[in-house]
């Protein structure tokens, strides 16, 4: 009970210092700057360091974010191609918060995969735009239908085209939505080979996360925005010293924070916290945590809801937003899934609101695991995962 106690005092402090950290942003877009990879980028910082080739690209989506990719590959391998989509509030060192014994990244790489890291529009690594800075409003006129629309088939087909190769894909929360969203209307299907969804999210009606759940029932994106706040900025440093110095010099074990929003998770190394904040949380657009927010609040899947007719018949041609439709999802795609009985963000009554919807998927196509005792952040930070759900995923993605 004092854990609880504590994590919900630490999160909400957490909370309100972030929304002091909020930016208001000009509306007015002025030529942004546009630059080579960075050479402090996750290949320098995070991969050669532990021996692996590692190059960084940028990509470019239709509507004009130049999107960070980090190519992984141990010695000069040439397999099949993996892309890591990282969820909300993360970038792509998701992939490379643990050990390198233990990080989904580099074991593939030690299996022979050739690795591609992405990194979401508005991300330390993906602040580029071909004409609009990153401080503008502009920039962060996106919710996660941009990622599905845009960001993911961008990065699909830079990967496709330039390795000659179909794809073998791992999404993680977020990454997962906007996959399922994508296949859902028929699009990346000509160059995926397989996918890996890991706290699946195709619906977040269910949760049980008290801090997601305040936020979406108390409107509290949607005061941001019209505050003019367009960047969700939780990376204040004043918080993340703040609780650094907490957890370094109180005796506070503070993998015990992020249990009011992921669940308790079983197995984080008390460690992992200090390398968490070295790097993360990242940014997102408050237009995207009101999309979230409404899938919270109704149930449901769809498009982003402007709340007026004339808007959602200006976007839509309709006066209520598009459905992603699940059971759009082809039956003969390789899926495998795993979801923990934890996970206070992917729930499991959501998680089998999509299961009951892969019902008539192809037995011989579909892996379902289910850990108990997992947590949402248990998939990307458990120091049993590599075990537990990696070991599994790679022997799936070898049988494809």
């Amino acid at each position: 009970m004092a854990n609880t106690s504590l994590s919900t005092i630490l999160v909400i402090l957490f909370w309100g210092l972030t929304l002091a950290t909020g930016r208001k942003l000009s509306p007015l877009s002025t030529t942004a700057t546009l630059s080579s990879p960075p050479s402090d980028g996750i290949c320098s910082s995070m991969v050669m360091t532990q021996g692996y080739t590692c190059g960084e690209h940028l990509v470019t989506s239709q509507d004009g974010y130049i999107l960070n990719l980090a190519r992984i590959r141990m010695g000069e391998s040439r397999g099949p191609p993996v892309l890591l989509q990282h969820g909300l509030f993360m970038d792509g060192i998701t992939w490379l918060l643990l050990p390198s014994n233990q990080s989904l990244a580099f074991l593939l790489a030690d299996n022979g995969f050739d690795v591609w890291v992405a990194n979401t529009r508005g991300t330390k690594f993906s602040r580029q735009h071909t004409s609009l800075p990153s401080n503008s409003s502009d920039y962060w006129n996106w919710s996660w239908d941009e990622l599905v629309a845009h960001d993911l088939p961008a990065t699909f087909k830079y990967v496709h085209d330039l390795t000659g190769k179909k794809l073998h894909y791992v999404g993680h929360s977020q990454g997962t939505l906007i996959a399922l969203a994508a296949l859902s209307q028929d699009q990346l299907l000509n160059m995926l080979k397989s996918a890996a969804l890991l706290s699946p999210i195709a619906y977040v009606g269910q949760m049980t996360s008290p801090l997601a759940k305040n936020a979406a029932e108390n409107f509290i994106a949607e005061s941001l925005y019209n505050l003019g706040i367009f960047e969700f900025n939780m990376r204040g440093g004043s918080v993340i010293k703040f609780l650094k110095d907490l957890c370094n010099n109180t005796g506070i074990d503070c993998t015990n924070l992020l249990t009011s929003f992921t669940g308790q998770n079983c197995c984080l190394n008390p460690s992992i916290v200090n390398v968490f904040l070295d790097h993360e949380p990242q940014s997102t657009a408050t237009k995207n945590m009101i999309h979230l927010s409404q899938m919270i609040r109704e149930g449901t899947t769809s498009m982003f809801d402007y709340e007026n007719r004339d808007e959602n018949m200006k976007h839509y041609g309709q006066p209520t937003p598009p459905a992603y439709d699940m059971k759009r999802l082809p039956n003969d795609l390789p899926l495998f899934l795993s979801y923990g009985g934890a996970d206070a963000l992917s729930d499991v009554k959501d998680v089998q609101r999509l299961l009951e919807i892969l019902k008539d998927h192809d037995a011989d196509k579909l892996v379902v695991q289910y850990r108990n005792d997992y947590a949402h952040a248990d998939y990307v930070m458990g120091e049993n995962a590599h075990r537990d759900v990696y070991e599994p995923l790679i022997s799936f993605f070898r049988l494809q």
